[in-house]
C-alpha cells in the first residue's frame, strides 16, 4: 500500500488564502495529506498544546511566507512559533517565500518597521533550510511541488500506511486508552446503582448549562488605578480551565491570579499578583459551580479552598473523553477516505 505523509502548513492566515489552498491542493495531489490547524484558539493553553502536538506527528513542516508576520495577541509571531515547535520537534522543514518582485497589495503587508525587521530574520532563518522563492500562484505550485518531492527522496520519513494493520502505534495506544477511560466511567456508573440514561441526561443538562450561562470578569493591572478590560466569559471556558487546577484544592485568591493571568485580554501588560480579578466575582462563580455539584468548598484551617467534587472530575473527564474523540475521528475519517 502506498506510503502517505502528513505535512504541516505553516503561514499567516487571511493574507494567504489562496495560496494555503493551492498548497493543499498540491499535498493531496501527491498523495500525502495536508495538516492546518486554523480552527484552534492560540489563546487556549490546551488548544496551544494540541497544535503543538499535531506539528510533533507530522513528516514535513511547510512555511509559506508573504508579508505578514501572523501576529497574535501577545506580539509573539504564530508562524514563528511554529517554526521553533518544528525544529524542536525535529520535523523537516521546507519553505516557500515570497520574491521581492511579486505584486503584493499594501493592505495584506506589515507596516510596522520593527516586524518588518523581525519578519525579515525569519526569512533568513528559513533560508537555511530547503527553500524556494515565489512571485504568482503557478511559480509557488511549481516550487512547492518540486521542493517536497524532492525532500520526500532525500529525506524520506516514517509516514503511514492505509489499512488496518498498518495504523501507527500511536493511534492504536490512543484508542487503547480512550477505549479504557470510557469503561472506567460505564463501571464508576454502575457501581453507584445509577441510571445510565438520568446520569447521560444530568450531563448533558450541565453541559448546556455552563455553555449558556456567562460571567463578566474585569482586571486589576500593575500600575493600574481601577477594574478594567471587562470581558463576557462563558461558565463552560470557566470550568474547562479551572478543572485541572481543582484536582487539588486551590484558594480563591489562587484562582484569581490563575484566571488573571490565562484571560487577560491585554497581553501588552501584566496583571497584579493579587486578585486581578475580583474575589466577588471568583467567589460567585465557585458558588455557581457548587450549585450545578462540580466543586465543593472547604474551610480547612479556617482559609477559603475550592476543589473538584467527583461529580466535576467525571464531567471534566468525559468531556476531555469527547474531544479526544473528536480528533481522533477526524483523523480516522481522513485516513480512510485517502485508503
Amino acid at each position: 500500500m502506498a506510503q502517505k505523509y502528513l505535512i504541516f502548513i505553516s503561514s499567516s492566515t487571511e493574507d494567504l488564502k489562496t495560496e494555503r489552498a493551492a498548497l493543499s491542493r498540491i499535498i493531496w495531489g501527491l498523495g500525502n495529506i495536508p495538516v492546518v490547524m486554523d480552527g484552534f484558539d492560540r489563546k487556549d493553553p490546551v488548544d496551544e498544546q494540541i497544535v503543538k502536538k499535531h506539528i510533533a506527528d507530522c513528516d514535513y513542516f511547510v512555511s509559506l511566507v508573504a508579508h505578514k508576520y501572523g501576529l497574535l495577541a501577545d506580539g509573539s509571531s504564530k508562524i514563528a512559533d511554529e517554526y521553533a515547535q518544528a525544529l524542536k520537534a525535529n520535523v523537516p522543514v521546507i519553505a516557500l517565500i515570497i520574491g521581492e518582485k511579486a505584486r503584493w497589495k499594501e493592505s495584506r503587508m506589515e507596516r510596522d518597521e520593527e516586524v518588518i525587521k523581525a519578519l525579515s530574520a525569519f526569512k533568513e532563518k528559513l533560508c537555511s533550510h530547503p527553500h524556494a522563492f515565489w512571485t504568482n500562484a503557478q511559480e509557488l505550485e511549481n516550487n512547492a511541488r518540486e521542493l517536497i518531492l524532492h525532500e520526500m527522496f532525500l529525506n524520506p520519513r516514517q509516514g503511514w500506511s492505509p489499512g488496518g494493520s498498518s495504523v501507527h502505534p500511536q493511534v492504536v495506544n490512543e484508542l487503547g486508552r480512550l477505549i479504557g477511560e470510557n469503561e472506567k466511567l460505564k463501571r464508576s456508573v454502575l457501581s453507584e446503582n445509577r441510571d445510565p440514561n438520568q446520569w447521560h441526561d444530568k450531563i448533558k443538562h450541565t453541559l448546556e448549562m455552563l455553555a449558556v450561562n456567562k460571567e463578566s470578569l474585569s482586571f486589576y493591572y500593575v500600575a493600574g488605578t481601577n477594574w478594567e478590560n471587562t470581558i463576557k466569559c462563558r461558565y463552560l471556558r470557566i470550568f474547562k480551565l479551572l478543572a485541572p487546577e481543582l484536582y487539588t484544592g486551590k484558594t480563591t485568591a489562587d484562582l484569581s491570579r490563575f484566571l488573571g493571568s490565562i484571560l487577560n485580554p491585554d497581553l501588552s501588560r501584566t496583571v497584579r499578583k493579587d486578585y486581578p480579578i475580583p474575589s466577588n466575582t471568583i467567589k460567585k462563580i465557585m458558588v455557581d459551580l457548587n450549585l450545578l455539584k462540580l466543586v465543593r468548598f472547604s474551610g480547612e484551617g479556617g482559609g477559603e479552598v475550592w476543589e473538584l467534587t467527583e461529580y466535576g472530575k467525571e464531567l471534566y473527564g468525559l468531556y476531555r473523553l469527547r474531544h479526544f474523540e473528536r480528533l481522533l475521528k477526524g483523523l480516522l475519517e481522513t485516513r480512510q477516505i485517502e485508503s
